[in-house]
């Protein structure tokens, strides 16, 4: 099992997801990454509940979050994990293609630690995510993911 921290990818696009996967290897990104198709899914995940039961990896390093997704939307997840004392301390990275200030003001209220709109080409999202991995995973210190 790797050392490097465990990324969750909220995201009910398969296109999105394959997208933001493609980004990452493009940007050498190492670290395992879980795919949950929504935020109940997520939350299933992160609770050990449902299909992952038996899940004993622990609590993701780092949340990657979409909002606009069925069911629990990524609002709703996103209230859920910082109001859990045992999932609020990991940081939250909503990546949307909303740029509404509301969503924005909203997300940050609800805890989120950054918030990036999904650009439109490719290209600018290999950027996005190498700047975001740059500071996630060179910079900053992340807590303890091994609860």
């Amino acid at each position: 099992m790797s050392d490097l921290p465990k990324v969750l990818l909220v995201e009910d696009n398969e296109d999105d997801y394959e997208a933001a996967v493609r980004s990452l290897k493009k940007n050498h990104f190492a670290n395992p990454i879980q795919w949950c198709k929504n935020g109940q899914d997520g939350i299933d995940y992160l609770r050990h509940q449902s299909a992952y039961a038996n899940n004993n990896d622990g609590v993701p390093g780092l949340i990657l979050l979409d909002l606009n997704m069925p069911g629990i939307d990524g609002r709703g997840m996103l209230k859920l994990i910082k109001e859990d004392p045992k999932f609020c301390t990991i940081p939250v990275v909503v990546l949307t293609t909303s740029s509404d200030t509301k969503d924005v003001e909203q997300c940050y209220q609800l805890g989120a630690n950054t918030y990036i709109q999904k650009p439109v080409s490719f290209e600018g999202l290999v950027e996005a995510i190498r700047t975001m991995k740059e500071y996630w995973f060179e910079i900053a210190l992340l807590p303890n993911a091994k609860h």
